[in-house]
């Protein structure tokens, strides 16, 4: 890599940053808190679905002691809606031991940020050096996909060698205004150098230095192993009805919503007699079986293929099996999965 070339990208970068840098509630004011809160609700998750999600957690959950100490139910509720939930019980677990150790406040350390639940070297080095001020680099895809076209390199990032060798390169670079430095390589990423379609070279303050623009191999660039396929898996939804309220359970099945409340389901496709079965087991009677339009949704390595059902019933042996709500609490006090939501819709 070509550390002549990076040099030449810090001037340009920098003023392009101050002149289009989005308004975000958490660039508003940086505080180690706000960064940490955003950097890992931003994983797997886009700007502008964060912006309410983000405002709502730091209104009810204002510092790291208030996290610390926030009721389970309550922490998941307040992540509705925002998928990958271990990003959530990392975000406390972190925060106990912050408040256990540090009395509070994040350690201005990138070592000891990387040693807490849920932050890697990425989020690590975001919170280090957009709160901290400290000279160490932020390297996620965005900043990946920028340097692979600026230097026109084919190496594969998804190789943990080669994202290594780049983030060397770029601390090596790193110009005084590392904060606006690291936050203007993931902005340009994020809206110019975009992952999904052509880049958008022509307004692209790099232009003139980017190897892959000058030869016209961007969506070349970068090189990437394929993604092994998702497996697909059928369930059978039961949105059951008992007077005013539907039934609801915690999900025991180890992997994706362990722990999450969820619509009863049964983990296959089932047939009309075989609903009938699975009901008579639980102890339900059904007034009547409605099949449901059916929904798909997908989470990182897994497709899920939903075939719904609405049961009214009036008869329910064991009154305790599941957790019955009416859909006002539902909305205002259970944490349910946009998987299960898409069916109540």
């Amino acid at each position: 890599m070509n550390t002549n070339t990076l040099k030449q990208i810090s001037n340009p970068l920098l003023k392009w940053y101050y002149q289009n840098a989005r308004i975000l509630p958490w660039r508003d004011n940086p505080m180690p808190y706000y960064v940490w809160i955003s950097e890992i609700m931003l994983q797997q998750t886009r700007v502008e679905a964060v912006k309410p999600y983000f405002i709502r957690f730091i209104e009810s959950l204002s510092d790291v002691k208030s996290l610390a100490c926030v009721d389970d139910e309550k922490l998941m509720k307040l992540w509705e809606g925002l998928g990958y939930y271990n990003r959530a019980r990392n975000l406390k677990k972190a925060a106990q031991i912050i408040v256990e150790q540090y009395n509070g406040e994040l350690p201005a350390q990138y070592d000891k940020l990387c040693e807490l639940p849920g932050i890697g070297p990425y989020t690590a080095g975001a919170i280090a050096s957009i709160a901290f001020h400290l000279p160490v680099p932020a390297v996620d895809g965005n900043v990946l996909r920028v340097i692979s076209r600026v230097l026109g390199s084919k190496k594969n990032i998804s190789e943990l060698k080669v994202k290594q060798e780049m983030q060397q390169k770029i601390q090596e670079m790193l110009p005084e205004d590392v904060s606006g430095f690291n936050q203007a390589l993931m902005e340009l990423g994020a809206i110019i150098c975009i992952p999904n379609g052509a880049p958008k070279c022509d307004i692209c303050p790099l232009n003139e230095i980017c190897n892959a623009n000058q030869r016209g191999i961007q969506l070349k660039i970068p090189i990437k192993s394929k993604k092994n396929a998702r497996k697909v898996e059928n369930l059978t939804v039961l949105i059951i009805q008992y007077h005013d309220k539907i039934g609801i359970r915690k999900r025991i099945q180890k992997g994706v919503l362990f722990d999450l409340w969820e619509l009863p389901n049964v983990n296959k496709k089932l047939t009309m007699q075989q609903i009938e079965t699975q009901l008579k087991e639980w102890g339900i009677t059904p007034l009547s079986i409605r099949s449901q339009s059916n929904a798909k949704h997908i989470f990182t390595h897994i497709e899920w293929h939903m075939n719904a059902y609405y049961i009214e019933t009036y008869d329910v042996e064991n009154i305790n099996l599941f957790e019955w709500v009416t859909i006002q609490q539902l909305s205002q006090d259970y944490a349910l999965p946009t998987a299960f939501k898409k069916l109540l819709k």
